[in-house]
């Protein structure tokens, strides 16, 4: 099975010029970028659901131990992203460990995940916005907000089927129109959308602090029921893996490796960095929320926040927290886009895809054509199909990812011992085999219908490869050129 060497993927990073990705981030956007995806709407549902079933007051604890988790991840991908700063992030990384075929299983897997994300979240997206201008009376029609598949009663008792979902295409199309213009432009876009989110965070950790209870926290961590998993030090682990998938998002950072200024450095400050900075804030939320109210409070409650809030006399945080919600599924949609256009990008390049995903706008610089297709197929997705049935969006793709990224690091280190890595993995192999474990673990508990989908998707991709990919990979006919 065919791979690529790590000094080709370095000739290819190194390369600059017409035709090449423009390199224009620093630590400070990519530190952003990953905040961007891992603070979303999860934060404030999650949190709730975690404390009242599992965890209590120590959610704070679950967090702690859900992050220690995503850093064995984390720290893996920090090396490969040092070593070999190009895009494509897990797929390329599978492409110089594994060999093509399982690149392409990653980068056909993340494909699906960063699809199906993006659609998923820009319906939330649109439900969201439909409450937030109810509170200021302004009611957008029923039949443009939802899909033909769907209906809705109104208060008079009538009933009325949609047309589309017309906001859902819309944040598409708007996020698409920035990500086309730029990388600078998108991640100036973003850190000003991550800048009002996490402000309406630390608003609500700043003024709810001063109205904590302190009997809430008592017990602190609450007794067994004599189930797993509900309270006791067992209600914690189970709560970690409730909170696990609030924190990925991370990974993404990896697939901006081929625009960021001096990556060697940047890279592994932008991972490990964003993963940092959302620890610190989710442990302080989560103390807040459930100091603000008892954790049972959040039992059976879609709005947990508006529980805690309602314990402080600042009744306007409802509304703040629905705007927070709306700006971080933004920033989400950007970053799934983004994500999603480089991963083609790069199996474009390498000739498993047709070459119209690598093709670069004359003037941004951009995969705008990868942009615009990929916009009209998840737009389609979001604007005329139920949010049931594209899914819920999982993660058991990014946990695949982070399996074979960690893995690779353990060959890597085998094969080539002497490689420069600007930035090391310690432990190893301990860190590797523990991220290795964790992901496993959360993949194996994931429900049988998200494996079924993945199934039907790899088979899928198997069809795509062995028809076209491996026909046309660009290695394989340099390898066959070799050899005659």
């Amino acid at each position: 099975m065919p791979k690529k060497s790590i000094a080709l993927l370095k000739r290819e990073a190194a390369q600059t010029g017409q035709g090449t990705l423009k390199r224009s981030l620093g630590a400070v956007n990519l530190v952003a970028i990953g905040v961007g995806v891992i603070i979303g709407a999860g934060l404030f549902s999650l949190t709730g659901i975690a404390a009242a079933n599992n965890a209590g007051p120590a959610v704070t604890l679950s967090f702690v131990i859900a992050a220690v988790g995503c850093a064995f991840s984390a720290l893996c991908y920090a090396e490969f992203a040092a070593m070999v700063p190009v895009s494509g992030s897990a797929y390329t990384y599978a492409y110089a460990t594994l060999g093509e075929l399982f690149a392409w299983i990653i980068g056909w897997d993340l494909v699906l995940e960063y699809s199906v994300g993006a659609a998923t979240v820009g319906i939330s997206w649109s439900q969201y916005l439909v409450k937030f201008l109810d509170t200021f009376h302004i009611h957008l029609p029923p039949q443009l907000v939802q899909s033909p598949f769907e209906s809705v009663t109104l208060q008079d008792g009538s009933v009325v089927s949609g047309i589309v979902n017309l906001p859902a295409m819309l944040i598409i199309f708007l996020v698409t129109s920035v990500i086309i213009r730029g990388t600078k432009s998108s991640a100036l876009f973003n850190v000003i959308v991550v800048t009002l989110k996490v402000g309406v965070v630390l608003v609500f950790i700043g003024l709810g602090w001063q109205y904590i209870n302190p009997a809430n926290y008592q017990p602190y961590i609450p007794d067994n029921t004599g189930t797993f998993g509900a309270f006791g030090w067992s209600g914690i682990l189970r709560g970690a893996g409730v909170v696990f998938f609030v924190f990925i998002g991370f990974d993404i950072v990896a697939t901006m490796a081929q625009e960021t200024k001096n990556p060697q450095r940047n890279m592994p400050i932008g991972i490990l960095g964003s993963l940092l900075v959302c620890t610190v804030l989710f442990v302080l939320f989560g103390y807040v929320m459930t100091g603000l109210a008892n954790y049972t409070e959040f039992k059976d409650s879609a709005a947990p926040v508006a529980v805690a809030i309602a314990h402080t006399p600042y009744q306007w945080l409802s509304v703040a927290v629905i705007l927070a919600i709306l700006i971080g599924y933004t920033s989400v949609i950007l970053v799934d886009l983004l994500g999603q256009s480089r991963v083609f990008y790069a199996m474009s390049k390498d000739g498993l895809l047709p070459g119209v995903f690598s093709k670069l706008h004359p003037k941004f610089q951009t995969p705008s054509t990868s942009n615009v297709v990929l916009c009209l197929f998840i737009s389609a997705f979001a604007g005329f199909v139920p949010i049931s049935v594209v899914g819920e969006m999982t993660s058991i793709g990014t946990l695949l990812a982070f399996v074979m990224v960690c893995l690779g690091i353990l060959i890597l280190r085998k094969r080539q011992p002497d490689a420069e890595r600007p930035f090391k993995t310690p432990f190893v192999p301990l860190v590797p085999i523990l991220g290795i474990v964790t992901c496993l673990v959360m993949m194996f508990a994931l429900p049988l219908d998200t494996w079924i989908r993945l199934v039907v998707w790899l088979l899928i991709g198997f069809v795509i490869y062995f028809l076209y990919g491996r026909k046309n990979s660009k290695l394989r006919r340099e390898a066959e050129e070799t050899e005659s």
